[in-house]
């Protein structure tokens, strides 16, 4: 009797293709470790992970993670106007950054660039002509284009075939490689006249007779199943394990705290009477070295006590390991202690290392 070995280790989990056929991290919208769900308005923000928000044009919008998204899948971002404007001053829209590591193999800037395709849900209130850009890391390389949304209120499935740009320099290490923006509304200035071809432009948002969203009190548009692919076809969408795709957001968000009280954030050690030192051994690489913020109340336990700190400061930071020294008072220096939430369902720690 013999026995057929089958190769798995290249079918992914819809068993429709190669793993890692995704160049879009958080393509689903599921991972939103920053708001939990909460609304964003802020200029650069997140609302989900690896999802960006531009905010510059005027007006005012909010984005954020929701349950509604078109079969089989689970969440997408909507966007909404909450003071409508005629886009004037920059540019409103969502992006993405594609770190270099996972595009350089498209080969963008030489003789040898291979030809890709986005795909895509896209709802909005409003129909018509919306844009996309494609662009490299300084903003010097462009292709522009447009897709259409026919119904309003009605998810569309949208494909967008590109070439690889053979000019131009272009990320393929541990910063932006490729960058893609969906165009809500743009000043006239950051609007361009030339697609479907690449070129060297100043900065190019959408087309010049683009829809802006942005126009149209409580308008909404929204997003989900985006994925960027090598070939000029799209193919089904790659559902990573929800693990696997945590841990690739983790690469560039870390959030420590999961809204219980007196979460324990790790062993500290007393290194002065006033102040711990607590190293937190990241599950997951990071991009490169983080930035470190807090919110609510946190301090340091002993078995008996729980003491109030102040704030963090750094120590010592590098892609695996943060150190940090929590300012407090009552401590006996050499004595271990858990570094904790005072009852503080709102405290967080964030590390950042976004492109």
């Amino acid at each position: 009797m013999s026995l057929t070995q089958v190769k798995t280790s290249n079918i992914d989990d819809t068993g429709s293709g190669l793993n890692f056929r995704n160049r879009i991290i958080n393509g689903d919208m599921r991972i939103d470790q920053r708001n939990a769900g909460a609304s964003v308005t802020s200029h650069a923000t997140l609302p989900v992970d690896r999802f960006r928000m531009l905010t510059t044009a005027g007006g005012a919008i909010t984005g954020q993670q929701v349950t509604d998204a078109p079969t089989g899948f689970s969440n997408s971002i909507k966007v909404t106007v909450t003071t409508a404007a005629t886009p004037s001053g920059g540019v409103t829209g969502i992006l993405q950054h594609i770190e270099g590591y996972n595009s350089a193999d498209l080969g963008m800037g030489t003789s040898g660039a291979k030809t890709f395709t986005l795909s895509f849900w896209v709802k909005s209130s409003i129909s018509g002509n919306f844009g996309i850009s494609f662009k490299n890391a300084s903003n010097n390389r462009f292709y522009l284009t447009t897709y259409t949304i026919n119904t309003a209120n009605t998810w569309e499935y949208k494909t967008i075939t590109a070439p690889g740009d053979t000019s131009g320099t272009w990320g393929n290490g541990n910063t932006t490689g490729l960058r893609f923006d969906f165009d809500l509304g743009s000043q006239a200035s950051s609007r361009g006249s030339t697609i479907n071809s690449w070129h060297t432009s100043t900065y190019v948002q959408g087309p010049t007779s683009g829809t802006d969203l942005l126009s149209t009190l409580n308008a909404t548009w929204q997003i989900t199943g985006v994925q960027l692919e090598e070939g000029n076809a799209a193919t089904a969408f790659e559902r990573r394990p929800y693990g696997t795709e945590l841990a690739l957001c983790q690469r560039y968000c870390q959030v420590y705290g999961s809204g219980n009280g007196y979460e324990r954030l790790g062993m500290a050690m007393g290194i002065t009477s006033t102040s711990v030192n607590v190293n937190i051994h990241l599950p997951v690489t990071m991009r490169a070295t983080p930035s470190v913020s807090s919110t609510g109340s946190w301090g340091w336990y002993n078995g008996s006590a729980v003491v109030a700190g102040t704030t963090f400061t750094l120590d010592a930071l590098s892609t695996q390991v943060v150190a940090l020294i929590l300012a407090t008072t009552g401590v006996t220096s050499g004595s271990t202690y858990q570094v904790i939430n005072v009852n503080d369902q709102s405290a967080r720690l964030t590390l950042n290392s976004e492109l």
